[in-house]
């Protein structure tokens, strides 16, 4: 396991995508981790930082919701056992048993405490491709 940290001055920007109930679990202040699973290294695997901004988007919807990044863990899942992060976050994820079945051939995995998760008003974003995290770049940023 590794911990995030960064430049106090530098924010960065992620568009996460999210599913019912999940979303609105998020939303309620219920769901206080977010984690994401992978076999590759991608994103938000060491691209998120403590204090980053997270866009909250409905699956096939608008950005619904604003987050902060509070504290990150990233895992090396050849390392540490995947019931290991169960045991210690899983409260805090709230996934059910399936959830975790299909995460167990995952390699990586990184987990975001949120916090000040608030709703915003609906606002579309064009995006068409089927990731469920994407970190923004400031190219990306002028939609804004």
């Amino acid at each position: 396991m590794t911990s995030a940290s960064k430049d106090p001055f530098l924010c960065g920007v992620h568009l996460a995508v999210f599913s019912q109930p999940y979303l609105d679990l998020v939303l309620a202040g219920d769901k206080k981790i977010e984690s994401r699973f992978s076999r590759n290294r991608c994103a938000p695997f060491d691209e998120i930082r403590k204090g980053d901004i997270i866009l909250l988007k409905e699956v096939s919807g608008p950005v619904c919701g604003i987050a902060l990044a509070s504290r990150i863990w990233f895992f090396d899942l050849d390392n540490e056992p995947i019931e290991a992060i169960r045991q210690q976050y899983g409260g805090a994820i709230l996934a059910d048993d399936e959830f975790w079945l299909q995460k167990e051939e995952s390699s990586f995995a990184t987990l975001i405490e949120l916090t000040n998760p608030t709703p915003i008003e609906p606002l579309a974003f064009d995006k068409r491709d089927r990731r469920g995290w994407v970190s923004l770049r400031p190219r990306q940023m002028e939609l804004f």
